[in-house]
């Protein structure tokens, strides 16, 4: 059947239906002077929510990102830095940002040479090339690629490798590390075999120098001292990242496995997906699918033992920024637009409406009788919103909105952990569960 267009009859028709619905034209008038989110937003719902929990773990300040895409780094980092800060008796305490980032970048472009080169004789319309292509470097992650950066390249404290104007705003050194990416690609493809591992490393060279422009160069070593809380001074002197990281590190990084809800695929099961990662060496990048009440339990069992816990999420739906709230209901769209939106969680990835945007940290759960109400998330978008930086997510949001939690290996069933011993399903490299926190 050939596509019906649009006729001047049809145009007529709906000018019509509008102009007799009294609710759309006091709508109209509403949002032609107001912003969505404010006209729908529900009284109750926000009335309804305060930031009082059971069970709340964060006594410190929120980070801040800033126009990066590094949330999952600094959910990670933060995730890390609630034990070491104890451990220094430092309140505050951040590891530096700036270092993950670097090597990420370094890390990510190599991964990025080597699979252009592993698809150098693909056509650059396969799908799966087009997506390497696509985004070959931005500062998004996933949990995985957090910890084969910190397994690899160590944590050093902030003041070792502070934040600098492009590591705040990361998008014209982004812009050219692409274009360098890009080139080398082209030049890869086009090269004789033998001669590509070499146009590879000579790029990676580039790279270094690019990121230390500007970035800093990462420290080798660095002297570390401190003054704690009761002002009593410290000194352990000269360390590597990685002795630093073997020191004062509280959390076991290693036995950390990624859980996700993807309802679209069977739970008990482990998926990978193809090009996922960012450390060539390191483990690939797996997930174990769990129902969503499981994901609850484990993020709840963490925080009530005094740990908070990595996440990733869709963090943009129903999300009211300047009073910090989330709710599944929270903006009445339906009752706006006349119209049902009836996509559950499992269509809504099917049909590219939802995917996982962002990272955060729970370091809060309100549970009555056992069964979380609501959720305090510590956000990196600094203390100007919300609770000075702190979220409230009520469960309901939860069910429909949060894709993965980390969480140890040793508060898992026996079930669970023998899933993870199973040679994960492999799904294509543009599978909306590859998708990168920003």
């Amino acid at each position: 059947m050939p596509a019906k267009p649009l006729a001047n009859a049809d145009l007529e028709r709906l000018r019509k239906e509008f102009s007799a619905d009294p609710t759309a034209k006091l709508l109209q008038n509403a949002l032609t002077t107001a912003e969505l989110k404010d006209i729908a937003l529900d009284h109750d719902v926000v009335a309804a929510t305060d930031t009082t929990m059971s069970n709340r773990l964060d006594d410190w300040k929120v980070t801040n990102q800033k126009r990066s895409g590094r949330c999952w780094l600094f959910a990670g980092l933060n995730l890390l830095r609630a034990g070491t800060a104890a451990k220094f008796g430092i309140k505050d305490f951040e590891f530096s940002q700036n270092y993950a980032m670097f090597f990420d970048k370094i890390e990510r472009a190599n991964y990025f040479l080597q699979s252009v080169i592993e698809l150098a004789d693909r056509p650059t319309d396969d799908r799966t090339l087009a997506t390497l292509l696509e985004d070959c470097m931005g500062d998004g992650g996933q949990w995985n690629m957090f910890s084969a950066v910190i397994a690899k390249h160590g944590l050093v404290p902030k003041s070792a490798m502070p934040e600098t104007i492009s590591s705040e705003g990361t998008s014209q050194m982004n812009s050219s590390l692409r274009k360098i990416l890009h080139t080398a690609a082209r030049d890869i493809r086009v090269a004789d075999q033998d001669q590509r591992a070499e146009l590879a490393e000579t790029t990676t060279s580039v790279v270094w120098r690019a990121l230390c422009m500007h970035l800093g160069t990462p420290p080798e070593k660095f002297f570390w001292q401190w003054t704690d809380s009761d002002k009593q001074f410290h000194r352990d002197g000269w360390l590597t990242p990685q002795q630093f990281r073997d020191n004062y590190l509280t959390l076991p990084l290693d036995e950390y496995v990624c859980l996700v809800h993807d309802p679209r695929n069977p739970t008990g099961k482990t998926y990978t997906v193809e090009l996922l990662g960012n450390v060539v060496d390191a483990p690939q990048v797996v997930y174990l699918n769990v129902d969503i009440e499981t994901m609850k339990k484990y993020a709840a069992d963490q925080i009530v033992a005094g740990t908070p816990v990595w996440f990733g999420c869709d963090v943009g739906q129903q999300m009211d920024r300047d009073r910090g709230i989330w709710d599944a209901k929270l903006h009445d769209l339906e009752s706006v637009y006349g119209t049902e939106f009836s996509l559950d969680k499992a269509a809504r990835l099917e049909y590219h409406q939802t995917l996982m945007t962002h990272a955060m940290l729970f370091t809060g759960v309100d549970l009555v009788d056992g069964t979380p109400r609501k959720w305090r998330v510590e956000n990196s978008w600094g203390d100007e919103h919300a609770d000075q930086g702190f979220y409230t997510m009520n469960d309901s949001w939860f069910d429909e909105y949060v894709f993965e939690i980390a969480a140890p290996k040793s508060i898992l069933p026996a079930e669970l952990v023998a899933a993870l011993d199973e040679q994960p399903t492999v799904l294509p490299a543009w599978d909306p569960m590859g998708a990168l926190a920003r």
